[in-house]
């Protein structure tokens, strides 16, 4: 590759649309880190290397907890707990017993001698010291059998009771068994019984207590948790550090009361939280990119980094101890929920939240409430109805409401196991509260402000397009009436359409009511405006392929005034959009009757398109078509109306007008409904005004009741007598049998 192949192919790749979003990206990203990271160096102006700059001193009593001296004394505390021990498994020792009454059987069994036998007994059971050795082994040799295996359950039973209790080490090697068992034995054991179990006991009986390792944790930890902090108090005007002295963890805190920023963050910490900043932004681009692809554009993207911007930046700022509750998180979300959406609004959020937490390490719940309150402001959102600013401020009233229970709820969790100030509780409380009503105030005073900025239409500025009194739909009224009404006539059936499919009903209507707006620029040209004039149609002396292009220009012409008059990119789509790449077909079939079918070709008397790709244009062209159509057929019944939807909607899928847009055969049935059920309206019948209502009353012999007529009811069937007022009658149309450009002739 030569050097000037190599620099064109440097050059292409540095300008191509992938590289400049990796360059905002990385832009982006770099603000946020050094926003998020900035209050860290802040700490290089007091401390150098762990060794203080200059002297500080308290301006007001500050009160923190000698951390250090608090661990080392709970260390000590724990040390001086007992282990806790509990008995374990003892069935080895009980087995002990029953063998050695099984061998005492045996012996007495043998056909031995006395001596041998007591021999024996004496190896069986350590009685050198027992004061009662003989009186042990003669009742053991020759004591009845029942009475032996008597001695010997009480024995067990008497064991029992002491491996319930257990038996320690310390015990054991204290020589404490005897008194152990005397302790223990079972009622009615006789006198000459009790020396024999104490002798058989002893040779079974082991320590079975052990340390439980769990129960004595647990013991540690409680006495732990009783050991009261140790506090030092910093009085006003005493020195917190002198100059040169090292930093300790007890001055840090007493600094960090003080107001003094005390996180000391290296290079690796600052790329630390670059990496989380880019992972996060990542995270929200490859969302829009899967789920939101309609808001994956350069100026909603500019209005989430601006949103993420100003919250950071806000957190920073923050003094040290100030409550974290007033950074403006419902402002982000109600903001990005009006101009972006509820979903997109909720991931932003969450997104900013995560970040904020852990760059200016806020407590747990922190996150917590804002994330649980950004859930219920998303839900809440999706349900405003844009038809009045006023339900803006009552979101943020209900946000506010919905804040201070989710703080108190957890509060109230908190002081069931530490000691929390309720004059904590009610500030934060109240913080949360009015930062949800003043973000939403800010939100609806903003919108015009950020709608102007970042060119982005909002459900509120889709209303005040919609005002009748606006420049453009003026002029609408006064040079192309018919096209006006008929503009009017189609954003009812948009507005119905889209609110029976789930789509956007107010951008439906507004995109309607500047649809043809081009026809301004040559309004006598569109037939619905030649009679309001009394004009002989142009076209008459125009050739089809001539009156073709001059048609078809509105979509384009209509761009150009709206780009003109200031209107959002949107409404271009509805301009644009509406005809799609359909054929005029009136004069297609002319020049085809002029030239002859070999000499033309459809896509020569095509709109340019492009076809609808949303479901608010696409509802558009049917409607445009439709409402057209209907009107062409004066009077037409129920079924005619419905016959003519359902034509029009098959040309329409069967030309490939809607293969763009997102609607479904059961969209198109419901809109279909929708629209025969707005138009049987349209249509309906009104009675015939008389000439001279006076008359007509005498001729139908009806007297006219005067005394309970009142003066103004008189006075208006005077006016009416005098102007002989008659009732107006439609402008004539043509019928093209409902071809999509009947309207143009």
């Amino acid at each position: 590759m030569s050097k000037i192949e190599y620099t064109e192919a440097v050059r292409e790749f540095i300008t191509s649309s992938k590289f400049i979003k990796f360059f905002y990206l990385v832009c982006f990203t770099l603000v946020i880190t050094a926003i998020i990271s900035s209050q860290n160096f802040f700490f290089q102006n007091i401390i150098e290397n762990g060794i203080s700059k200059k002297e500080i001193i308290a301006e007001k009593t500050i009160t923190v907890e000698d951390v250090k001296r608090t661990e080392a004394h709970k260390k000590e505390v724990a040390k001086k707990v007992e282990p806790k021990l509990v008995p374990a498994e003892d069935e080895f020792i009980k087995t002990n017993l029953e063998t050695l009454h099984n061998a005492v059987l045996q012996i007495r069994k043998k056909e031995a001698k006395t001596s041998e036998k007591e021999e024996e007994i004496n190896i069986l059971f350590d009685l050198t010291d027992n004061p009662k050795r003989n009186f042990i082994v003669n009742f053991l040799l020759n004591v009845d059998e029942p009475s032996l295996n008597e001695a010997f359950e009480k024995a067990s039973l008497s064991l029992t009771n002491i491996l319930q209790k257990g038996i320690s080490e310390n015990d054991y090697d204290k020589g404490n068994i005897k008194k152990i068992i005397m302790e223990n034995l079972v009622s009615n054991v006789s006198k000459r019984q009790i020396s024999v179990i104490c002798a058989v006991l002893e040779q079974v009986i082991v320590p079975n207590l052990v340390v439980d390792e769990a129960a004595t944790e647990l013991a540690k930890i409680n006495a732990q948790q009783s050991v009261k902090p140790s506090m030092v108090t910093f009085e006003k005007g005493q020195k917190i550090v002198f100059k040169g002295e090292p930093i300790t963890r007890l001055k840090r805190d007493a600094l960090r009361e003080a107001g003094f920023n005390v996180y000391e963050l290296n290079w690796q910490g600052v790329l630390s939280i670059y990496i989380l900043v880019f992972l996060v932004s990542f995270v929200f681009l490859a969302y829009l990119k899967v789920f939101e692809k309609n808001y994956n554009e350069p100026r909603y993207l500019s209005l989430a980094a601006v949103l993420a911007i100003i919250a950071c930046s806000i957190g920073v700022v923050l003094p040290t101890g100030f409550s974290p509750y007033v950074i403006p998180v419902p402002l982000v979300m109600v903001i990005a929920s009006v101009f972006l959406n509820p979903r997109i609004a909720f991931l932003l959020s969450t997104l900013i939240l995560c970040v904020m937490t852990i760059g200016i390490q806020y407590k747990a719940q922190f996150i917590i409430i804002f994330i649980i309150l950004s859930l219920i402001a998303m839900i809440v959102t999706s349900k405003i109805k844009y038809t009045r600013r006023f339900d803006l401020i009552r979101l943020g009233f209900h946000l506010g409401i919905a804040g201070v229970l989710i703080m108190m709820s957890l509060y109230l969790i908190d002081k069931c196991l530490i000691e929390v100030d309720n004059y904590l509780i009610i500030k934060d409380c109240t913080f949360i509260f009015l930062n949800a009503m003043i973000s939403s105030i800010l939100a609806l005073g903003l919108s015009p402000l950020l709608e102007s900025t970042f060119h982005i239409i909002t459900p509120y500025g889709l209303a005040e397009l919609g005002d009748h009194n606006q420049a453009l739909l003026k002029r609408l009224q006064m040079e192309a009436p018919g096209t006006y009404h008929h503009s009017l006539m189609v954003s009812t059936l948009c507005e119905a359409a889209a609110e029976a499919i789930g789509a956007n009903p107010v951008l439906a209507r507004v995109g309607a009511f500047y649809h043809d707006i081009g026809k301004l620029k040559r309004p006598l040209f569109f037939v619905e405006n030649q009679s309001y004039f009394s004009i002989e149609n142009p076209h008459n002396n125009l050739t089809p392929r001539l009156s073709k292009m001059v048609i078809t220009a509105h979509p384009k012409d209509g761009v150009e005034l709206a780009k003109e008059y200031g209107l959002p990119s949107v409404i271009n789509d509805f301009i644009l959009q509406h005809h799609g790449e359909g054929i005029a077909k009136y004069f297609y079939n002319q020049a085809v009757a002029e030239e002859g079918q070999e000499n033309v070709k459809e896509e020569q008397f095509r709109y340019t398109g492009p076809k609808p790709n949303s479901k608010e244009t696409a509802i558009l062209m049917i409607a445009d078509a439709v409402e057209s159509a209907v009107r062409a057929m004066k009077g037409a019944t129920a079924e005619e109306i419905e016959n003519i939807i359902d034509k029009i909607i098959v040309e329409r899928l069967n030309d490939g007008q809607l293969e763009d847009s997102p609607l479904t055969l059961k969209d198109l049935k419901v809109i279909a409904t929708t629209f025969s059920r707005v138009l049987r309206g349209m249509q309906h019948n009104r009675i015939k005004y008389q000439e001279d209502i006076a008359k007509e009353f005498k001729k139908n012999k009806i007297e006219m009741p005067a005394k309970t007529l009142d003066a103004d009811l008189e006075n208006k069937i005077k006016e009416l007598e005098a102007s002989k007022t008659i009732a107006p009658t439609d402008q004539p149309e043509v019928n093209n049998n409902g071809n999509d450009d009947f309207h143009t002739l």
